[in-house]
């Protein structure tokens, strides 16, 4: 998953991409609001982490003001040292799904955003995606099959979260590259195809027939039996 954070503060910035980047997220990081809207107009982003009190004359309430009159359902959590009750009504007023107040807890923050992410543009993604024999828990940043770990990296996790986010449903090269690496990722260079072969050789070792596929010219498709519910609730 992608996320744009609009963070004034430096330090603060490089502990957040950190923290994110080691939790399969791939981070983009800016810190004024004008660079902010022009980021979020060219990239397709899956969340949104601003600070209120940012560098510019668009401050975070206006970034969150303009992104909701453009009609982007992008979820946004403001992470804000402003931690009045009359800060957190404008902000939620204005389109923010959440307020979370510095400092803070980090793993509180990562609830926060599986939280949105699971009911992202309306749909409701359980913490615990099925797809045939795998089972993905997006808590632990796990997979297995039939109660087998699969050993993945954090590229090739999260890579695997966005096909099962997206099951029997085909990705072609340019939605993986927007989703699951930042800004830096050169278009040109063949990383995509190496991380999806070495997922493919993981996965499909591991379970009793090929699930995850190539469709020539168009992308890839990580598929489930037409029988089974593609994405359930554990619970």
């Amino acid at each position: 998953m992608r996320v744009l954070l609009v963070e004034n503060d430096k330090r603060n910035a490089r502990f957040l991409q950190k923290g994110l980047k080691e939790n399969a997220y791939a981070v983009d990081v800016v810190n004024k609001g004008e660079d902010a809207l022009y980021q979020i107009e060219i990239h397709d982003y899956d969340l949104v982490v601003l600070e209120i009190s940012i560098s510019g004359e668009v401050d975070g309430y206006k970034v969150c003001e303009e992104i909701r009159a453009n009609e982007n359902t992008v979820p946004i959590l403001i992470l804000s040292s402003r931690n009045s009750l009359e800060d957190k009504i404008r902000g939620l007023d204005l389109g923010a799904d959440d307020y979370l107040t510095k400092p803070f807890e980090f793993p509180e923050l990562l609830a926060r955003l599986r939280a949105l992410l699971r009911r992202q543009q309306g749909d409701f993604f359980p913490t615990v995606l099925h797809v045939g024999e795998l089972t993905i828990d997006t808590r632990s940043q796990t997979a297995k099959a039939k109660g087998t770990p699969i050993i993945l990296t954090t590229k090739e996790y999260s890579m695997l979260r966005y096909f099962a986010r997206n099951v029997n449903r085909v990705i072609g090269r340019e939605e993986l590259s927007e989703h699951i690496w930042n800004e830096n990722f050169d278009p040109f260079s063949n990383l995509i195809e190496v991380y999806v072969n070495r997922l493919r050789q993981k996965i499909n070792d591991a379970v009793e027939s090929p699930i995850l596929r190539t469709r020539r010219g168009a992308g890839y498709i990580l598929e489930t039996p037409e029988e089974e519910n593609p994405v359930e609730n554990k619970n």
